[in-house]
């Protein structure tokens, strides 16, 4: 049975531990909302990029990209985009349990220290690893996709996804598997996006876009444009996810360990009292005796 010193020591240790969980809470709190703010930033500029796209698709008569034309290399690659550190949740792990359910010959591009870690430990095939910062740069993304785009275009691999933690809301986060290249063929319905939001839609029907030169050097210039700012949202979304995991887990973290300090306390206080009777008990029963 634990002393009441043992208990008073465990007591300290997760007082110590609750101490730092809070503070990293309040890090990545900080550190959530700035990364929330800048994933939702570019959703409109994405939104708007696909809107002029579409349109130029329009004027457009059997346009066609080698980055929109099919590879026959029989391997497929996947940039796999995870943290940097640990203590987010089951971020990580919920990420990588979809790798195991990829084929065995997937040829991976990492982004994350934690993905390049988990792909080395597993025996995967690496073809290159990446880091990004806290706050992701354009130049950053575009490195990426530019190395992805190389490889598909000499044909090195017959298509390239990402698989990344999709930030939903605070609380949740899903791993998603989407498609990156070849890009599918555009079309002024859709152009291979979310559709655009009814009053954008119904706005754009009666504007005129004028395009210079014409509209296929426009659609070949912004097509790999299109590529690297997918590629750099996808990081602003998943630092916004594993901002808000990391705060979610050191929340829970903390408390766990306030509970723990409730029942530790708990115990300690019943353990006082039993020594406290058990010496009143030895000094009545010695009285009695001198008696």
């Amino acid at each position: 049975m634990a002393s009441t010193r043992d208990i008073r020591r465990r007591i300290k240790s997760v007082k110590n531990t609750a101490q730092i969980t809070k503070a990293m809470q309040m890090v990545a709190a900080a550190k959530m909302r700035k990364a929330q703010q800048a994933a939702l930033v570019g959703r409109p500029y994405a939104q708007l990029m696909n809107e002029i796209m579409a349109k130029a698709a329009e004027g457009t008569v059997g346009f066609d990209h080698p980055l929109m034309q099919p590879r026959t290399a029989a391997k497929r690659a996947v940039i796999l985009v995870s943290s940097d550190r640990g203590l987010c949740g089951g971020l990580n792990g919920n990420l990588f349990r979809e790798v195991t359910k990829l084929d065995k010959d997937t040829v991976f591009i990492t982004a994350g220290k934690k993905a390049a870690q988990f792909i080395a430990r597993t025996k995967r095939t690496l073809a290159a690893e990446f880091t990004y910062k806290d706050t992701p740069e354009f130049t950053e993304a575009r490195a990426i996709s530019k190395f992805v785009q190389q490889l598909f275009l000499k044909g090195e691999v017959a298509a390239v996804d990402i698989l990344f933690p999709k930030f939903v809301n605070t609380l949740t986060q899903s791993p998603a598997l989407v498609p990156f290249l070849p890009i599918g063929q555009l079309t002024a319905a859709s152009a291979g996006i979310n559709e655009p939001k009814k009053e954008l839609a119904a706005h754009s029907s009666t504007e005129i876009f004028e395009f210079e030169p014409d509209e296929e050097t426009v659609l070949g210039e912004l097509l790999p444009h299109s590529l690297n700012f997918q590629m750099h949202q996808i990081l602003l979304e998943t630092k916004a996810s594993e901002q808000s995991a990391r705060m979610v887990a050191m929340k829970n973290a903390t408390d766990n360990a306030k509970e723990i300090i409730k029942s530790l306390t708990l115990e300690y206080n019943k353990l006082r009292q039993a020594n406290i009777t058990k010496e009143l008990l030895e000094i009545t029963t010695a009285q009695m005796a001198v008696g």
